[in-house]
C-alpha cells in the first residue's frame, strides 16, 4: 500500500480524497493555484505545493508541474479527482512511464472510452445499443448544420473531450446548430485543448441514468447499482439519486451487465461510470463512459456501504477486489442536491465572492466512512470566510441524505436545505427546495427535461410557495419581539416608559415588488420561561394560532424549535437588506421580507409613495462577474433583436448576451479582456 500520494485536484473532491487517505494511514500532498492558497484542502493535507497562477491552464492543467511536484515530495501516487487531467490519456501515461502510480484507469482504457467518438465506436463493436448520429469530428458550422438536418432535429453537438455539460449544446434548428457548434468548439478549446465536436440525435423525453462499474488488475468488475441524474439544467445535474425510481430489477441487471461487459472490453481497472439515456420503455442506448470518479458518487456510497475512492486506491495498489457482484449492497435511499454559488432568480448566473457565513445543517455521516447508514453527508471545499473565485466551476457544496426509503429521503433532505446557512453569495439552494417539493418529482415522474418544461421562463419567487405563509408571518413577529424584549431589558429603567406594560399587537408588512406590500394585523402572547409563546395571525380568512416554541440567540441565522408541536428549521435575520428594519425569514425555499410595527405606523406607512428604480433598458448589462471576451458591436451599428451583442466568460462558461429588442449602438463602455462586475454596462443604445 502507498505511504504517500498527491491530488492533482482542488475544492472538495480534494477533501474527500484526503480523508480516505487519512483514514487509511496514508500521508497526503495538495498541489495548489495562488486563488487556493488558503482554501480548506490545502489546509487539510499534510503537505502543498504551489502550481502557480490561478487560471487552470496555469496551475491545474500543468501535469509536469504536478508530476514534479509528486517526485519533491516523494509521492508514489497520484489521484486525478475528477475534471481536470482525470480523463487525460497522457497524463496517465506519463505517471506511468515516471513510476507514479495513476489512481484511476491505465491510459490505454481512458484513451479507449474517455474519447467519446472513440467509445461510442468501440461500444458499437461491443454489440452496445447505441444512439444514431455522427461519429467523426465536424470541422465547420456549416457542415454541422447539413449533418444535423440529415440526423434530423433535435440534435446534440457535444465535444468529444467534454464532460460536466461544457462543450454541449441541443439545437432544435439550423440556426441553433451553427451558434451551438461555434460555441461548444470554443469552450472545447478552453476547457480541454481539444476541439473536435460530434453530433448525435437527441432523445426526447429520455432518462438520464449512470452504472456505477468497479475493476481491478485482475480482470474482476462488478457494477454497484445506479445513479438517477435526470434532473439537469442546461445539462448539468442538479439532483441525483440511487436507487433510481423508474428502471426495474431486470432493466438495472441488463444496464449492469452491459456497463460490465464494456469495461472488460477495454480491460478497466478503478472505479468509472457508464452513462445511458433510458426510453419512457425502459429501452436504454449508450452514451459515453466517463473514466474517473463522478462528481455524485457519495449516493451509490451511501447504498452500498463502499468506500469508492477507498476501492480506488486498493486497486491502483494492485489489490484484488474483496467482493463480488453478489455481495453488493441496495439498501436504503440516497439523494445529493449539489449547492452551487449562482443566483436562480437571475437565470442562475455565478456569484462570486467572499462567504460571509457558511454554517452547513448537522452531519452525522461524513466523508471516507464505509456505511449504509441512514442521515445527513456534507461535502465541501469552502470554510467560513472563505472566497468563491472566479476561475473555477460554481460548487459550494454537496449535500447528500440517506433515507430508509424515497420519501423518507426527500424528508430529511428538505429539512436539510432549511438548515444550510450561506451568506456573502447567492446560492441554488431555494430552486432546490421547490424541485424537491415539486409533485411530479416527488412522485418520480421526470426525465431530463423536467427544468426545462416547468421552468421555461426562468425561477421567480412564485415558484416556490410556501404550504403555510401565514407561519412565516408569526415567526417574523416572534423574532420582532425577542429584539424588542432584548433591548428593553438592556436599556432597564433608562428605557423610556419602562412602566409601561409593553403592546403585543402588531401589523406585519410583508414587502412584495413594485410596492405591493400585504399588511396583517397579529398578536403576540407572554414568553414562558420554556420559550414558548402563542402568536396569533388574524388573517382575513379567520384568525390562525401558533404555539411557537423556538430559543434564539443574538446573531443566529439559523433557529430550530416547534410550532404547534412539529419540527421546523428556518434562517432568520434583521437588516438584511438596506432598510435595517426588515425581517428576513427562509423555510422551504420561500423567502418573506417583513417589517413588523405598530398598527398607527402601519397606516402610514400605507400612504409611502413607491419609488420605480431608474430605467436600465436601454444598457446590456453584465449579468454576472466574469471576463470579456468579446464585444460584437460598435458605435452607430444598427443592431436586430437576437443578435450577439458580447460574450462573458465566468466559471468556465461561455455566456452570450443578446440583444433583447432592436437599437443603434451609441457607445461602448467596457473593452474585451475587462473584468465586469454585475450590472456594469457593456454596451448603451440610442
Amino acid at each position: 500500500m502507498f505511504t504517500k500520494i498527491l491530488i492533482a485536484n482542488r475544492g472538495e473532491i480534494a477533501c474527500r480524497v484526503i480523508a480516505t487517505a487519512k483514514k487509511m494511514g496514508i500521508a497526503t500532498v495538495a498541489v495548489y493555484s495562488d486563488a487556493d492558497k488558503d482554501a480548506r484542502f490545502v489546509q487539510m493535507a499534510d503537505e502543498a505545493v504551489r502550481l502557480g497562477p490561478p487560471p487552470s491552464r496555469e496551475s491545474y492543467l500543468l501535469g509536469d508541474k504536478i508530476i514534479e511536484a509528486a517526485k519533491a515530495t516523494g509521492a508514489q501516487a497520484i489521484h486525478p479527482g475528477y475534471g481536470f487531467l482525470s480523463e487525460n490519456e497522457a497524463f496517465a501515461r506519463t505517471c506511468e512511464e515516471q513510476g507514479i502510480v495513476f489512481i484511476g484507469p491505465k491510459a490505454h482504457s481512458i484513451a479507449a472510452m474517455g474519447d467519446k467518438i472513440a467509445s461510442k465506436k468501440l461500444a458499437d463493436e461491443a454489440k452496445v445499443s447505441t444512439i444514431p448520429g455522427y461519429n467523426d469530428p465536424i470541422d465547420t458550422p456549416e457542415q454541422a448544420v447539413e449533418i444535423a438536418k440529415g440526423i434530423g432535429y433535435p440534435v446534440m453537438i457535444k465535444a468529444s473531450a467534454g464532460g460536466g455539460g461544457k462543450g454541449l449544446r441541443v439545437a432544435f434548428n439550423d440556426k441553433e446548430a451553427h451558434e451551438g457548434f461555434t460555441s461548444c468548439r470554443n469552450e472545447a478549446r478552453n476547457s480541454f485543448g481539444d476541439d473536435r465536436v460530434f453530433i448525435e440525435k437527441f432523445v426526447e423525453q429520455p432518462r438520464h441514468i449512470e452504472i456505477q462499474v468497479l475493476g481491478d488488475a485482475h480482470g474482476n468488475v462488478v457494477y454497484l447499482n445506479e445513479r438517477e441524474c435526470s434532473i439537469q439544467r442546461r445539462h448539468q445535474k442538479v439532483i441525483e439519486e440511487a436507487p433510481s425510481p423508474f428502471i426495474s430489477d431486470a432493466t438495472r441487471k441488463a444496464m449492469g451487465e452491459q456497463a460490465v461487459a464494456l469495461a472488460k472490453a477495454v480491460k478497466y481497472q478503478s472505479a468509472g461510470t457508464v452513462e445511458f439515456v433510458v426510453g419512457k420503455d425502459q429501452d436504454f442506448y449508450f452514451l459515453e463512459m466517463n473514466t474517473r470518479l463522478q462528481v455524485e458518487h457519495p449516493v451509490t456510497e451511501l447504498i452500498t456501504g463502499l468506500d469508492l475512492v477507498e476501492q480506488m486506491i486498493r486497486v491502483a495498489a494492485g489489490e484484488k477486489l474483496a467482493f463480488k457482484q453478489a455481495d453488493v449492497q441496495k439498501i436504503g435511499w440516497a439523494i445529493e442536491c449539489r449547492i452551487n454559488a449562482e443566483d436562480p432568480f437571475r437565470n442562475f448566473l455565478p456569484s462570486t465572492g467572499r462567504l460571509v457565513r457558511f454554517e452547513p445543517p448537522a452531519q452525522n455521516l461524513f466523508q471516507g466512512q464505509a456505511t449504509t447508514d441512514v442521515g445527513v453527508r456534507v461535502d465541501t471545499g469552502v470554510i467560513d470566510g472563505g472566497e468563491i473565485p472566479m476561475h473555477y466551476d460554481s460548487m459550494i457544496a454537496k449535500l447528500i441524505v440517506h433515507g430508509t426509503d424515497r420519501n423518507d429521503a426527500i424528508a430529511r433532505m428538505r429539512e436539510a436545505l432549511n438548515g444550510f446557512v450561506i451568506k456573502g453569495v447567492q446560492s441554488n439552494i431555494p430552486f432546490q427546495a421547490a424541485l424537491l417539493a415539486h409533485p411530479k418529482f416527488v412522485a418520480g415522474d421526470f426525465n431530463t427535461g423536467f427544468i426545462a418544461e416547468h421552468y421555461a421562463d426562468g425561477f421567480r419567487a412564485e415558484d416556490v410557495p410556501h404550504d403555510d405563509p401565514y407561519f412565516l408571518v408569526a415567526l417574523a413577529a416572534r423574532l420582532h419581539m425577542w429584539y424588542r424584549n432584548r433591548a428593553q431589558g438592556l436599556q432597564g429603567q433608562f428605557w423610556e416608559g419602562f412602566k409601561r406594560l409593553p403592546k403585543r399587537e402588531f401589523t406585519v408588512c410583508t414587502l412584495g415588488k413594485e410596492g405591493d406590500n400585504q399588511y396583517v394585523d397579529v398578536s403576540l402572547g407572554e414568553v414562558a420561561l420554556n420559550h414558548s409563546s402563542v402568536v396569533t395571525v388574524h388573517a382575513p380568512e379567520g384568525d390562525r394560532e401558533y404555539d411557537l416554541h423556538v430559543e434564539h440567540m443574538l446573531g443566529d441565522t439559523r433557529l430550530s424549535g416547534t410550532a404547534n408541536g412539529q419540527p421546523f428549521t428556518v434562517q432568520m435575520e434583521r437588516g438584511h437588506t438596506k432598510n435595517p428594519l426588515v425581517t428576513r425569514v427562509i423555510h422551504n425555499g420561500t423567502q418573506l421580507d417583513a417589517i413588523v410595527m405598530h398598527p398607527r405606523t402601519a397606516e402610514l406607512h400605507r400612504l409611502m409613495p413607491y419609488k420605480a428604480p431608474p430605467d436600465m433598458s436601454k444598457y446590456v448589462l453584465s449579468p454576472m462577474p466574469g471576463l470579456l471576451v468579446q464585444v460584437a458591436v460598435q458605435p452607430g451599428q444598427e443592431v436586430k433583436a437576437g443578435e450577439r451583442v458580447a460574450v462573458i466568460e465566468a466559471m468556465k462558461m461561455e455566456n452570450v448576451l443578446f440583444a433583447s429588442a432592436d437599437g443603434v449602438v451609441k457607445e461602448v463602455k467596457a473593452q474585451q479582456g475587462d473584468s465586469l462586475a454585475v450590472d456594469q454596462a457593456i454596451v448603451e443604445f440610442e
